[in-house]
């Protein structure tokens, strides 16, 4: 009788525990359910966003967050209690081409209307590569080129420990010097990919509270190719193999030098 009862007991534990789950998981997502849509007020001021698309690149479609005091969230911590914190909407802004310029554009409303008085929290955009074929057979388009501009207190989605954030008191405008970066992988999975190769890692990130316009000028040194070849054995000495386009090689286990990359380019372009 007495196993019976426990055998019944941890069932009815079991179906508590779900429930309990099931109700936390409700109460995390009905924060902001209720309105997820923008609304801005006519005549609301905006944050014009302007990427300067250099050849052979794209603009990155906007990932544009928005946060709201007044639909909270309702989140529960490790020991079981409960706390608040502003609620969230994310959505997807394509820019646009101005004319027949390499000039793209999005103008984005700071206050997002609706019930929820969506505000302007921070967006994530760039410019990728649209165009691989001159790198070689089956190379893809990889990750980098990236810009995250805050516009509130709040960090973004993404978040680098490594990278500082750049504090701008009015309007903002990033001219950044790039390299492209092909780059070889067999562990894993072999796979050739092209990349932006900036100063910062994917994405350089400023917080410019008071900006109405930002615009991104990225620099692209097309001819100043920065080749990588990583292992096809995982052992004690086995690094990637960097070639620079002075035709130097490093393979020391040390990340590629932007700086080196900047230096090459200067000293040629002083001996033309």
């Amino acid at each position: 009788m007495t196993a019976l009862w426990m055998e019944h007991a941890s069932v009815h534990m079991q179906r508590v525990t779900q429930t309990s789950a099931a109700l936390l998981l409700l109460l995390n997502l009905s924060g902001c359910a209720q309105n997820q849509t923008l609304a801005p007020p006519p005549g609301g001021e905006q944050v014009s966003i302007v990427v300067k698309v250099p050849q052979n690149l794209a603009a990155e479609p906007l990932q544009v967050m928005y946060r709201s005091e007044k639909c909270s969230i309702k989140r529960s911590g490790p020991d079981w209690t409960t706390y608040e914190e502003d609620g969230y909407l994310s959505t997807m802004v394509q820019p646009q081409q101005q004319g027949q310029s390499n000039l793209y554009e999005a103008k984005l409303p700071i206050n997002g209307g609706s019930r929820c008085q969506w505000q302007l929290s921070n967006v994530t955009f760039g410019v990728t590569y649209a165009n691989t074929t001159h790198f070689g057979e089956n190379v893809k388009a990889g990750p980098g080129g990236g810009v995250i501009v805050m516009f509130d207190q709040h960090l973004p989605q993404r978040r680098s420990a490594f990278q500082s954030t750049i504090e701008v008191s009015g309007d903002l405008l990033i001219r950044k010097d790039y390299y492209p970066r092909v780059s070889e992988h067999f562990l894993g999975g072999h796979e050739k990919l092209a990349r932006l190769f900036g100063e910062g890692e994917i994405y350089l990130y400023y917080r410019a509270k008071n900006a109405r316009q930002v615009v991104f000028e990225p620099v692209l040194h097309a001819d100043y190719v920065l080749y990588s070849v990583g292992p096809k054995v995982k052992k004690e000495g086995n690094y990637t193999r960097y070639t620079y386009p002075d035709g130097r090689v490093v393979a020391d286990g040390r990340d590629p030098s932007f700086k080196k990359l900047q230096s090459i380019r200067l000293t040629a372009e002083k001996v033309r």
